[in-house]
């Protein structure tokens, strides 16, 4: 789920010859894509030129992404599919509502996502509050399949309340998504035609952005376990509001059926979109550990225990939703970097350098 607070840099450039259909690749040698304290990334490329891109992430093949995106004034994100030189954009969700938590099955023939649109065609409204970090659980989530083309729409879900936030295993056998059928946020799995669901979270609070090791033996996601009175009161208003929001999130991990819980990070901030190194024993993620402020998020990487904390990308703005590809020499992430206006976001790719 891409958060509703999105900072650009104070740096606007504008890259790029103009092609049909869209912009060129802007490189690392045009103003502001890398940063000399980026070691770990080589030979990047921005993909999308304007709006909010997020979310981005690899097929198995590792040739193409898949991605949500906001176009224009007062429209709602949709989900979209480009090679992983920016090429070949298409719309693949069905233009209706608001979409959300794209994937790719591993077959590479279907695709998975979160959509509004059954209960109604138009964008439902942003939920009002100030909040310093916060996205919408909209009731009206439900979770679909389709083939890669957008074709032959599935529906995986359909108990009342918010049920998005899916990906799936390497082997195309298990969905984990963040549902509110019993209450609260928690993380459940389930077959890949949305049948044997089980549940695998039942702590107070929110717990979700959940991903498969790339061997399906673990999960990795952030939660907010509020435990002070107070906290839990302004979580359960929060959840009637139809929003999250929170100071502060920790990055967890537990094996793929549910036990051996443990917390990675406890730093007190705001740690989200994580995800596996290939390798398995790694952990990229966004936080704004490094901002007073809370504004200014980075990719960091950290060992399983908690150990070996790196931070990777220094950008005054905005960075998050990394993936690794399948032999973990690229990746791809969402950035305000190079925004030509304030709260512009997009996806670029790079080389990883160990």
């Amino acid at each position: 789920m891409k958060p509703q607070l999105l900072l650009a840099t104070t740096a606007l450039v504008v890259v790029g010859a103009l092609l049909v259909g869209g912009r060129a690749p802007a490189t690392q040698e045009s103003s502001g894509l890398l940063h000399s304290q980026e070691k770990h990334l080589r030979n990047i490329l921005q993909l999308t030129f304007g709006g909010e891109n997020a979310e981005a992430y690899f097929s198995a093949d590792d040739r193409q992404l898949i991605f949500q995106a906001r176009r224009g004034d007062g429209d709602c994100d949709q989900i979209y599919i480009m090679n992983t030189n920016g090429s070949g954009k298409r719309l693949v969700s069905t233009g209706q509502g608001r979409t959300t938590c794209s994937y790719f099955f591993p077959d590479g023939k279907r695709i998975i996502y979160s959509s509004t649109h059954l209960a109604d065609p138009a964008c439902p409204p942003a939920p009002g509050g100030s909040h310093a970090y916060g996205w919408p659980i909209y009731a009206s989530y439900d979770i679909f399949s389709a083939s890669v083309d957008g074709s032959d729409l599935q529906r995986l879900t359909s108990t009342p309340g918010y049920d998005a936030e899916a990906t799936i295993s390497r082997d195309g056998k298990k969905i984990v998504f963040t549902s509110m059928r019993d209450g609260g946020l928690d993380i459940y799995v389930m077959a890949a035609d949305g049948s044997n669901v089980q549940r695998l979270t039942a702590e107070v609070g929110y717990d979700g952005g959940a991903f498969f090791s790339f061997d399906g033996s673990k999960i990795v996601y952030r939660a907010y376990h509020p435990t002070a009175p107070e906290e839990i009161a302004d979580y359960k208003a929060s959840l009637k509001q139809g929003l999250i929001r929170s100071q502060r999130l920790e990055i967890f991990i537990m094996d793929a059926a549910g036990s051996n819980k443990r917390q990675v990070t406890n730093n007190g901030a705001v740690n989200f979109a994580p995800f596996f190194h290939p390798d398995g024993k790694r952990i990229i993620f966004a936080s704004n550990l490094a901002d007073p402020k809370g504004r200014n998020f980075d990719l960091y990487m950290i060992n399983l225990d908690g150990s070996g904390l790196e931070r990777i990308t220094y950008d005054e703005g905005f960075d998050s939703f990394p993936m690794f590809s399948s032999d973990g020499k690229r990746l791809v992430f969402a950035s305000n970097r190079n925004a030509r206006v304030r709260g512009e976001t997009n996806i670029f790719i790079a080389d990883w350098v160990e």
